[in-house]
């Protein structure tokens, strides 16, 4: 996975940065996609980045929810 600071906005919609979601998995024990939703709203409008296989854009979502939570869930 590329370095992304910790401002980098993962869900565009909800605009919801990195720190966020990862503060979520990390501090608030969020292990799944629906978690991290309830604690941050990220992933919960388009869906485009939850995972490259609902994102529906024409451009590519560069960092997904399920790429962060496979990261940081073996820290929990």
């Amino acid at each position: 996975m590329a370095k992304f600071h910790q401002s980098y906005e993962v869900c565009t919609c909800k605009h919801v940065s990195l720190a966020e979601i990862k503060h979520a998995i990390i501090d608030r024990n969020a292990d799944t996609i629906e978690k991290i939703g309830e604690f941050t709203d990220a992933g919960t409008s388009c869906k485009c980045c939850q995972d490259s296989s609902t994102d529906i854009g024409a451009e590519k979502m560069e960092l997904y929810l399920t790429q962060i939570l496979n990261k940081f869930k073996k820290d929990i």
